[in-house]
C-alpha cells in the first residue's frame, strides 16, 4: 500500500507524482498509483522540509503547496526497488523506503550553523538561515480533491495525526484516507498548525478543512521545529490506513517498530528479490540496455493493483481486497497474465478480489481505484480476466460459481449506469447483435459512444464467457455466447476504403478495403474515419468524453480485433498474404500506437497467417525503439501493462488474452527460465545459436523437451508442469509454424 516518492508540480503527467523533469519538488507523499491516465492519484498528506526559516522565525517558512515547491540537485535522484533518494536545493537529501502500510524517512542536512537556501530559479536566495529543520504534513493530495480533513499535533511527542476525504482520479465517489506520522532525531523546539502559508503556534489542531472555500489551494496541516539534529538527520515514519487514525499508528508501529532506516530499506530490497526469483536469464552477450529494460518492465508490471486486504472500510469479508485496477481494459491484455505466470498466487487473489467487489456491489468492475468505482472504457474485460483464470488453472480459493454468476450478469443485466460498470445498450445488442449508432437506450445510462470499440470488446467477452460456461459444464450457454463471440462480424462493412488526406492535401486511398464502421438501428453503415484517433489524424479526439465511435484507437486497429476467430477476420481481409501487408502497413504507415494497451496483441497476429517471423521482427522493432531503460523508455501512461509487454516479447511468448495460448518468437537473450507451478520444476526457453545481436530473429526450427516442435504457440500447460523449449534460428525467415496445422486456434461461428 505504501509507495514513497518526492511529488512535482510538473505540468508533464504527474500521475504517479514524480516526473524526471525540472519541475520542483512539492513534498514527500507516501501513496501513489503507478503512472495512470486521467487526474493524479492519491499523494496524501505530503511531508515537506525546510532546513530552517529565514530570522529563525518559524512563520517566514513556505508552508502552501503554492510556495514551498524547491528545486531538486541535478544528478541526485536515485531509485531501486524499496529506495528512493533525492537532494533539493534548500540542502536537504530525502531518503525514503517503505514497508505494506508505512513509509520510513531519513531528511539528512548540512550540518552548519547557518545555510544558504535555493528555492527555485524565480526565487532569490535566502542567506544565513538558521539551522533549526521545520518538517510539515500538508492535508493536500495530488489532485488537491479534499473536500474535509482535520489534523493535530501533539507537542510532548511530536506524532502528528489526520485525516481527509478525497476522490478518486478515474471514477465517481470519494474516499477517506488516514495518517500517523512520528518523528525522531532531534528535539522538539516548536509545533503548531498553519492554513494556505500561514502558520502559527496554536491552535495545535484543525477540522473541517475543506478544499473548495475555507482553504484556498488545499494546503492545510500542522509543522514542528527541531533543534539541531545531533547526526544531522531526522527519521520520520508514517503510517497510512483506510479504516481509521488507530489503525495507521498501529500499522507503522508493528511493520517499523525501531526506525531503523538500513534495516526497512534491506527487508524491502528482499521482498522484491523475493518476488522477482521466479524467473532467471542468461544475459551473457545482451546488452545492458536490454537487461534493464526487462527488469525495469517486470518490476513495473508487479506494482498495481494493490493489496489493500485488511484495509477495505466498505465491507467486512475474509476474502482478499484488492484495488486500482487501472483500468482492466488496459491490464487483462498482458498484466494480467504475466502475473499469472510469474505471482500466481497474487494473480488468484485478484480474482477472489473482483468476485468479492461483484458480491457487495453487484457488478464486476471495469476500473476502480481508492474503493470508488472507476469509469468503463470498454467491454467487461473483468469476465476476460476471470476466464482467462479458469482456463489456466488457477482455480484455489475461486468460487467459480459466484464468477459465473458474475460474469453471466455482465452479458445479461444492464445497469443504471453502465459508464461506470456492466455493459449498455444489452437490448440492442441482443436483438441486433450489434450497438446501432442512433440506438436508444431506456435500461442504463452512459457515453453513448464507442460502438464499434465496445461492441468488438462486448463479442470478445461473449466468446470468454462460452470457455467458462464450457468449462463448468453450461453447454446451452456455451453455445450461447460462442455465437454473441461472432457479433464483431456485424461491423465489418466490406465496402469501407481507406481514405485520407495525403501531406500535399489531396484526398487519396490504399487499397486496403472492408473496415469496422458504425451501424444504424436500420442497419446501414455509417461512416467514421478510418485513420481517425490514430497518430497521424486527430489522436486525442476518441478519449473518454469522446463522440467518436472507437475508444483511444482508429477502426484500423479496431479492425484486427476478433482474437476468437482470426481466421475468418483473414479471410475478410482477402487472405493470408492480403493480411499480412494490411497488418505490416498498420505499423509501418503511423497508424500504429504503442502508447495504449490495445495496440500490443497486432505485433503477434502475423502468427495467425503463418508469419511468425514477422511478430518477431515487429517486437523488435519496438524494443528498444519505444521500450527501454531511458527516462523516455515507455510510449504511454505506465498502468503497468506497459512494462508486461516488454517482459513478454523478451522471454519469446506473449499471451492471447482469455485463451489457452501464448505466440511464440525467438527471446532477447540466451536462456530465460521461469519458475512453475509444479515444485521444483522450471519453464526454460533456450536458444541454441544465440545471436547477441539480435541479426538471427527467425524461428527456423523448434523442440520441446527433445521433440520436434512445430506450432508458433504454446498452451500454459509449459508453465504449469515446467519443460524445455528450445529453438534454432536464422537470420531469414523459413517455413517454422507456417502450415495450417501449426498456426493458434479460431473458434468460428457457423
Amino acid at each position: 500500500m505504501a509507495k514513497a516518492v518526492a511529488d512535482t508540480n510538473s505540468a508533464a503527467e504527474n500521475a504517479a507524482g514524480f516526473v524526471w523533469d525540472k519541475a520542483p519538488i512539492t513534498g514527500f507523499s507516501h501513496m501513489h498509483d503507478s503512472g495512470t491516465g486521467g487526474q493524479p492519484s492519491l499523494g496524501n498528506f505530503p511531508l515537506f522540509v525546510h532546513p530552517g526559516c529565514p530570522d529563525d522565525d518559524f512563520s517566514k517558512c513556505a508552508y502552501s503547496v503554492m510556495q514551498r515547491p524547491t528545486n531538486r540537485v541535478p544528478g541526485s535522484v536515485f531509485a531501486a526497488p524499496g529506495y528512493f533518494r533525492i537532494n533539493l536545493t534548500n540542502t536537504v537529501q530525502a531518503e525514503m523506503t517503505t514497508t505494506a502500510h508505512a513509509a520510513l524517512y531519513r531528511f539528512t542536512f548540512d550540518g552548519s550553523d547557518t545555510v544558504t537556501v535555493h528555492t527555485t530559479d524565480e526565487e532569490p536566495p535566502q542567506h544565513n538561515v538558521p539551522y533549526s529543520p521545520l518538517i510539515l504534513v500538508d492535508l493536500i493530495d495530488l489532485m488537491n480533491s479534499r473536500s474535509i480533513g482535520g489534523i493535530q499535533v501533539y507537542e510532548d511527542s511530536g506524532r502528528i495525526i489526520g485525516e481527509g476525504r478525497y476522490a478518486p482520479s478515474f471514477g465517481s465517489g470519494s474516499y477517506q484516507a488516514f495518517f500517523c506520522a512520528d518523528f525522531t532525531g532531534a528535539t522538539i523546539r516548536k509545533t503548531g498548525t498553519f492554513k494556505t502559508n500561514k502558520a502559527t503556534e496554536e491552535p495545535k489542531w484543525l477540522d473541517g478543512l475543506g478544499s473548495d472555500y475555507s482553504i484556498p489551494h488545499g494546503s492545510a496541516g500542522a509543522w514542528i521545529q527541531f533543534e539541531k539534529p545531533e547526526k544531522n538527520s531526522i527519521l520520520a515514519r508514517v503510517g497510512m490506513s483506510f479504516i481509521n487514525v488507530d489503525k495507521a499508528c498501529k500499522n507503522a508501529e508493528a511493520e517499523i517498530v525501531d526506525f531503523h532506516f538500513e534495516r526497512v530499506e534491506s527487508d524491502a530490497r528482499k521482498a522484491w528479490r523475493k518476488k522477482l526469483s521466479v524467473i532467471e536469464i542468461d544475459h551473457e552477450g545482451t546488452s545492458e540496455e536490454l537487461q534493464t529494460t526487462f527488469w525495469s518492465g517486470l518490476y513495473r508490471t508487479l506494482l498495481s493493483p494493490q493489496n489493500y486486504t485488511g484495509e477495505n472500510p466498505l465491507w467486512n469479508s475474509t476474502e482478499p481486497y484488492f484495488d486500482s485496477f487501472y483500468c482492466i481494459w488496459d491490464s487483462f491484455r498482458a498484466q494480467h497474465p504475466l502475473l499469472t505466470i510469474i505471482d500466481p498466487v497474487a494473480q488468484t487473489d485478484m480474482v477472489r478480489a473482483l468476485i468479492d467487489i461483484y458480491k457487495h456491489e453487484g457488478k464486476l468492475p471495469d476500473c476502480r481505484m481508492s474503493f470508488c468505482k472507476g469509469f468503463t472504457q470498454g467491454g467487461s474485460n473483468a469476465d476476460v480476466v476471470i476466464a482467462d483464470a479458469f482456463t489456466k488453472d488457477l482455480r484455489e480459493g475461486i468460487d467459480w460459481n459466484t464468477a459465473y454468476e458474475a460474469v453471466i450478469s455482465d452479458a445479461e443485466v444492464e445497469p443504471p449506469n453502465w459508464g461506470l460498470e456492466g455493459r449498455g445498450n444489452l437490448v440492442s445488442w441482443h436483438s441486433h447483435g450489434f450497438i446501432p449508432w442512433n440506438d436508444i437506450d431506456k435500461n442504463g445510462t452512459g457515453p453513448s459512444s464507442r460502438s464499434i470499440s465496445r461492441g468488438v470488446e462486448y463479442a470478445y467477452d461473449d466468446f470468454c464467457i462460452s470457455l467458462l460456461a464450457s468449462g463448468l459444464g453450461h453447454a446451452a450457454d456455451a453455445s450461447k455466447y460462442r455465437r454473441r463471440g461472432g457479433n464483431w462480424r456485424n461491423y465489418w462493412n466490406p465496402d469501407q476504403r481507406d481514405i485520407y488526406r495525403d501531406s500535399s492535401g489531396d484526398v487519396t486511398q490504399t487499397s486496403f478495403k472492408g473496415f469496422m464502421q458504425p451501424r444504424l438501428l436500420n442497419g446501414t453503415f455509417r461512416y467514421q474515419n478510418t485513420r481517425a484517433c490514430s497518430p497521424i489524424h486527430e489522436q486525442h479526439s476518441c478519449y473518454y468524453d469522446t463522440g467518436l465511435d472507437t475508444y483511444e484507437g482508429s477502426p484500423w486497429l479496431y479492425s484486427f480485433f476478433a482474437p476468437q476467430d482470426m481466421a475468418t477476420l483473414i479471410g475478410l481481409m482477402g487472405g493470408r498474404e492480403a493480411f499480412v501487408a494490411r497488418l505490416r502497413y498498420f505499423h509501418e504507415s503511423g497508424i500504429a500506437y504503442m502508447g495504449n494497451e490495445q495496440g500490443f496483441l497486432t505485433v503477434f497476429q502475423f502468427h495467425y497467417a503463418g508469419r511468425p517471423g514477422v511478430s518477431s521482427e515487429f517486437a523488435r522493432r519496438y524494443i528498444p525503439s519505444l521500450f527501454n531503460a531511458t527516462v523516455n523508455g515507455i510510449p504511454g501512461n505506465d498502468d503497468c501493462a506497459m512494462g508486461a509487454f516488454s517482459a513478454f516479447a523478451m522471454m519469446g511468448f506473449f499471451p492471447v488474452a482469455g485463451q489457452d495460448v501464448y505466440l511464440l518468437i525467438p527471446p532477447f537473450f540466451r536462456e530465460v527460465r521461469i519458475k512453475a507451478k509444479e515444485k521444483g520444476r522450471w519453464a526454460v526457453i533456450r536458444t541454441v545459436n544465440f545471436d547477441p545481436a539480435g541479426k538471427r530473429m527467425y524461428i527456423t526450427g523448434a523442440k520441446l523437451n527433445g521433440r520436434v516442435y512445430t506450432k508458433n504457440w504454446i498452451t500454459h500447460e509449459f508453465f504449469l508442469k515446467g519443460g524445455i523449449l528450445e529453438f534454432t534460428v536464422g537470420e531469414e525467415e523459413g517455413d517454422w509454424g507456417t502450415g495450417d496445422d501449426d498456426l493458434p486456434p479460431s473458434y468460428p461461428v457457423e
